[in-house]
């Protein structure tokens, strides 16, 4: 049988608990005998009035004090103990969430990262987690002392005299209907709230990422527009949500004082009958009030629960993800050249294939070849290199590295083995020798400086007064694009791969510097493959072959003078090109 939502939900969460278990059961044991302390105070209380203050009996009025005082000292003292207890464990409970969600979407393939928003993923490690933790924190001190209080409470009242705790089974039902009904109305309104949240930091994101593009086109006004609807369907859909629980209170003050309304007349009656003492009828009504306390500690917990809830289900989702690019069970792990063959290759991102992206790619390339692929945008390029350390796996056909098909590969073997520039070039807030060391991460600065010269980079690098040491700002947004492409030639030279893919990574620097650089990677990577996707022909000229793509098929293959003779779409674009070039 399979699992329900809720048993799912909470399956992929309470493995996050781990290390912080004892500490959740200390709260629960504290929280327990909080109320065990609490229950026992009105039952003594009917004794202290019956046999002690009415009855004249100052030495058990003396006794059951002292022990009323003990038994308050005790509820006090567990119940900061567990306040403590449960703290630590909801911190615990939320690092560990942090860092599974955090783990998972490691894990994602390319093609599942492009099922979640950046704005939806950040808001789910942060304020679904938050909301996790505040609910977890209450829970375990009031979803296990208010039902504990009840069940307690139910049954003293009961030993006290059954017929006017008879009350409580006309009420707690009744109390029990009207909020879970409020609790099904409003769980759906707050899923619609985090999604809004989502689309609002996904606007905040994009606006700050692209802040000079909105300046430059004064898109200002429309932008704080977005954001402005977005902010105003979570005041809609909160202000919806909250006039549901809204009845939460009124409705749990109409029990309250409907069943003390009915104790005191019943319990009256029952004085003056003689069926009753005054000390039972106060005990009737302390545990009344803890009764009914305890069901609006409910109420308060069906709130965090509801809102809660849908963070839950959030964040049940990313840590339900399976990678479905893994490693097979005898994987290869050693990539024995870099030679690359492709067969019969297809490849869509759309899992239906409906809009292929690659159709029927042939191609062989010899370990230690210079390869440029040259195409119109949208002609497969970049898809097509994504396929060799396979961050995406080929929908048809087979991608070969080292005489293996790449799914025969560890992951973690291929990839080390595949170095790749991809076209928008990612720095991490750092230093320049931080991020160098992503490809080698126990490279001296002699060899960081090595790698910086064959990518033309070390000359602005000793300019800056901390050389290595210069800091890097977040996405490396305090340098210039043609630096940026060339400290990311520089890291992945350090991998020393055994293919090395540039991805349209000397777009931004001039001829004469990608000219240097490409000398500079012949004379550093001798033996390796080199696959080169460029704009422009310079860039590619010297190649042992050129591949030309057009809307996910090869066109043409060969040198830069087979094609100039032979392959019309490739001699027209060296045309146009040679023609820009001023005289």
């Amino acid at each position: 049988m399979p699992p329900t939502p809720v048993r799912a939900t909470l399956a992929r969460l309470t493995p996050a608990l781990r290390g912080f278990r004892a500490p959740t059961a200390a709260a629960v044991v504290c929280t327990v005998g909080e109320v065990a302390a609490e229950i026992a105070i009105p039952f003594l209380m009917a004794s202290l009035i019956d046999d002690g203050i009415q009855a004249g009996d100052r030495t058990h009025v003396v006794r059951l004090g002292a022990v009323l005082a003990l038994l308050a000292v005790v509820a006090l003292a567990c119940g900061v103990l567990a306040a403590r207890f449960a703290a630590r464990a909801g911190a615990g409970l939320a690092r560990n969430l942090r860092s599974d969600e955090f783990a998972a979407v490691q894990r994602f393939s390319f093609a599942k990262l492009d099922d979640f928003s950046e704005g939806s993923i950040i808001t789910r490690l942060t304020t679904d987690v938050t909301n996790v933790q505040t609910a977890f924190m209450m829970g375990v001190r009031i979803a296990v002392r208010a039902p504990a209080t009840l069940v307690f409470a139910l049954v003293m009242a009961f030993a006290v005299d059954p017929g006017l705790a008879g009350v409580f089974l006309l009420v707690v039902p009744l109390l029990g209907g009207a909020l879970a009904l409020i609790a099904t109305r409003a769980h759906p309104v707050f899923t619609r709230v985090f999604r809004t949240y989502d689309r609002l930091n996904t606007t905040v994101q994009e606006n700050i990422r692209g802040i000079r593009a909105v300046k430059a086109f004064v898109r200002g006004p429309e932008q704080e527009a977005r954001f402005t609807a977005s902010s105003a369907a979570i005041q809609r859909d909160f202000t919806t949500a909250e006039r549901i629980l809204a009845f939460n209170m009124p409705t749990m003050q109409f029990a309250i004082y409907l069943c003390l309304l009915l104790i005191a007349w019943i319990g009256a009656h029952q004085i003056v009958g003689g069926a009753l003492t005054t000390g039972e009828l106060v005990s009737i009504i302390s545990y009344a009030m803890q009764i009914l306390m305890s069901l609006m500690m409910l109420t308060m917990v069906l709130v965090l629960a509801t809102i809660s809830w849908a963070s839950a289900e959030r964040i049940g989702a990313i840590l339900a993800e399976r990678p479905s690019l893994v490693s097979p069970p005898e994987a290869v792990d050693v990539v024995a050249d870099g030679s690359v063959t492709l067969r019969h290759v297809g490849f869509a991102y759309d899992s239906d294939g409906d809009e292929p992206v690659l159709v029927d790619v042939n191609l062989e390339i010899p370990s230690g070849q210079t390869v440029g692929i040259l195409g119109g945008t949208g002609s497969g390029k970049s898809s097509l290199v994504q396929l060799i350390p396979r961050l995406y796996d080929a929908t048809a056909g087979q991608v070969l590295v080292g005489g293996h098909d790449v799914r025969e590969y560890s992951l973690t073997a291929l990839r080390d083995a595949v170095a790749i520039v991809l076209q928008k070039n990612v720095l991490f807030a750092g230093t320049i020798a931080s991020n160098l060391r992503w490809g080698a991460p126990d490279a001296d600065d002699a060899a960081l400086t090595r790698a910086l010269e064959t990518a033309q980079t070390a000359e602005f690098v000793d300019a800056l007064p901390d050389g290595l040491d210069a800091r890097v700002e977040q996405g490396g947004a305090n340098f210039s694009g043609g630096q940026r492409q060339r400290l990311c030639i520089a890291r992945a030279l350090l991998k020393t791969p055994r293919i090395l893919i540039l991805d349209d990574s000397t777009s931004a620097v001039d001829t004469a510097t990608e000219a240097r650089i490409r000398a500079g990677l012949r004379h550093a990577l001798p033996g390796t493959t080199k696959i080169v996707i460029a704009q422009r022909v310079s860039s590619v000229q010297q190649a042992d072959q050129i591949v030309m793509l057009d809307r996910g098929r090869v066109i043409a293959c060969g040198t830069h003078a087979q094609l100039l003779a032979h392959c019309p779409e490739y001699r027209e674009l060296h045309d146009s090109q040679a023609a820009q070039v001023p005289a």
